[in-house]
């Protein structure tokens, strides 16, 4: 299969954006940045790409100016199996950005993400449609997720 990498697009903060995942996400760096030269279009100097892991998926974030925008039709999805991930990802990608419903953020650079706890794609996928129900209820409440609140639906308690 050929490799795929996903590609994000900014006006002029793609190293800023680079470095704030780095910096929320274990085992991630930032493996390589192009700058522009004399041709531009951005600035000499500037950062054009930045090239970037999160735990070992790779990224490329490129500063191509105000016409490129984030919508709600792409968001990055973050699987956490605890309450304290599920906390750390939720405050720090938030963090000068907007906390949506159900999961869901936007951080400061209009980026859509997913903080997902693992087991509420297993609770909703139950083949018992009453606890998938109750869990969906549960989940449309929310914000942030709770995992105890979830599971506790589950439960039917």
């Amino acid at each position: 299969m050929p490799k795929i990498t996903t590609f994000l697009s900014y006006d002029d903060r793609a190293e800023e954006a680079a470095k704030l995942y780095v910096g929320v996400f274990a085992n991630s760096k930032i493996t390589s940045v192009t700058r522009y030269g004399d041709a531009g279009p951005g600035a000499k100097g500037s950062a054009m790409t930045v090239t970037f892991e999160l735990d070992g998926q790779e990224y490329v974030a490129l500063n191509g100016g105000p016409h490129f925008k984030f919508t709600d039709g792409v968001s990055l999805s973050v699987d956490c199996k605890t309450q304290e991930e599920v906390d750390h990802y939720w405050e720090k990608l938030s963090e000068g950005g907007e906390k949506g419903p159900c999961g869901w953020l936007k951080d400061k650079f209009g980026l859509s993400w997913q903080i997902v706890p693992t087991m509420l794609r297993e609770t909703l996928s139950d083949p018992d449609p009453v606890k998938s129900t109750r869990v969906m209820k549960a989940m449309l409440q929310m914000r942030k997720m709770i995992i105890a609140d979830l599971k506790k639906a589950y439960e039917g308690r």
